[in-house]
């Protein structure tokens, strides 16, 4: 599978009369080729399957570079994947590679969907991960929440992983009062899906930090706390 073949047939199954209105949506300087989603998922799982690691690596990277939306969340989804073997380094890094790139939500959840995977892979991915969360680009501190969602999951975690999700909040409480609504949104999402398996954490964190939360955000934290 070749970079041109591939984005051959993502425009092969685009709908040009969606591509404008996408554009409008996400706001991001880039082209749009108005792939519906389903279809990206559909091209990207055949590739995932059909292509050994090296070769997928190379194929996200040039889609990549592309540059183009849909190009970029096929990227994505080409190294999402909870099992990859080996799992080196080279996903993780690609990944992290691509991070300070992010400028609009839907490209970055996709990449830190696959993010995820690999950090439940392999938990010391934490302590690189935390790096982020004083950088100057705010798509990277955000990036910090959302690629560690998978430690929010289970009502059982290991010790390791308990250890992690209390990592975790003690970088959101440091996010608690920075003004940016993406950040905020962030917060909100780790600590609502915390929620839903772990009530004791979650209720901690929003009684301890709650107050210098966004309104919306406190309201959202504890959508599901009883």
């Amino acid at each position: 599978m070749t970079p041109q073949a591939a984005l051959d047939a993502l425009r092969d199954r685009a709908e040009p009369e969606r591509a404008a209105g996408v554009a409008t949506y996400h706001k991001a300087e880039r082209p749009y080729l108005g792939t519906p989603n389903p279809a990206i998922n559909d091209l990207a799982t055949q590739w995932r399957r059909a292509l050994p690691l090296e070769e997928r690596l190379s194929l996200a990277q040039a889609l990549w570079a592309s540059d183009i939306h849909e190009a970029r969340i096929a990227a994505a989804k080409l190294l999402t994947q909870a099992r990859i073997r080996p799992d080196d380094t080279a996903a993780w890094r690609m990944i992290c590679d691509w991070v300070p790139d992010f400028d609009a939500w839907a490209i970055a959840d996709h990449v830190c969907m696959a993010g995820q995977r690999r950090i439940m892979a392999d938990l010391s991915r934490v302590a690189q991960v935390e790096g982020w969360t004083t950088s100057p680009h705010m798509w990277t501190r955000r990036a910090a929440m959302v690629i560690t969602l998978g430690l929010t999951r289970g009502n059982h975690p290991t010790a390791a992983e308990a250890t992690a999700r209390d990592r975790v909040l003690g970088w959101a409480a440091g996010y608690v009062e920075d003004p940016e609504w993406f950040i905020q949104k962030s917060v909100a999402w780790w600590v609502r899906d915390l929620s839903k398996h772990d009530q004791p954490r979650a209720r901690a964190f929003l009684d301890a930090h709650g107050d210098r939360m966004k309104a919306f955000a406190r309201k959202e934290a504890g959508k599901y706390l009883r």
